[in-house]
């Protein structure tokens, strides 16, 4: 006679999101609308800790967060990690993208330092890529982690009043605008955060 096998299945009810940038919140709130799925505030918990981002990965930072915040908050946490890609820098800033020119600094300032270094760079050989990726963990557990990005190129001034970060260089050439022109209706669909968390959104389905 055979002894059955349990079988342990995530059952994930509620989720804290792993972020202070209420920008942020507000696109991955838009995203997973509609998911039986209550999402948190990571301000709801009183001195949730600061995660150091020492990881040489979107993923590894991702990955960290999500996990040492779950076991603060005894509960799901997802968190991501994201960040620009210039080629002709060799992918800098990369994940020290928000950290870039000081931890203080505006991202004015990240943005204008960017099109310093860029000055004699031509159009042409200024392409980039914003990268993301989303974790989701239980404490002492990663569920999952995933990555997308969005291909294209670092613009020759600052333009637009949308969206946050280095939305304003971020040059989309099949919109023929940056991204801080795009209206939060076309970003939500095209950016890196949009696509992580559209993957996201696929594989949290199957849990909730």
């Amino acid at each position: 006679m055979h002894t059955p096998v349990q079988i342990n299945i995530v059952k994930v009810n509620r989720i804290v999101i792993g972020t202070h940038n209420s920008k942020k919140k507000s696109e991955i709130k838009k995203i997973l609308n509609g998911l039986s799925v209550e999402l948190m505030d990571l301000g709801d918990f009183e001195n949730p800790p600061c995660v150091i981002e020492d990881g040489v990965t979107f993923k590894e930072n991702a990955a960290k967060k999500a996990l040492e915040l779950a076991d603060f908050c005894k509960t799901y946490v997802m968190a991501d990690d994201s960040g620009l890609e210039v080629d002709a820098l060799d992918k800098r800033p990369g994940v020290l993208s928000a950290r870039y020119c000081g931890e203080d600094s505006s991202y004015e300032e990240k943005c204008l330092k960017l099109l310093e270094e860029l000055k004699g760079v031509s159009l042409n050989e200024r392409t980039a890529r914003f990268r993301c990726a989303i974790a989701l963990a239980e404490p002492d557990k990663l569920l999952f982690v995933v990555e997308a990005s969005c291909e294209g190129r670092i613009d020759v001034e600052p333009r637009g009043t949308h969206g946050f970060g280095y939305d304003p260089i971020f040059y989309v050439p099949e919109y023929k605008q940056t991204m801080a022109e795009l209206g939060p209706e076309v970003k939500n669909q095209i950016s890196h955060r949009a696509l992580a968390l559209k993957l996201f959104r696929e594989k949290l389905k199957k849990l909730v």
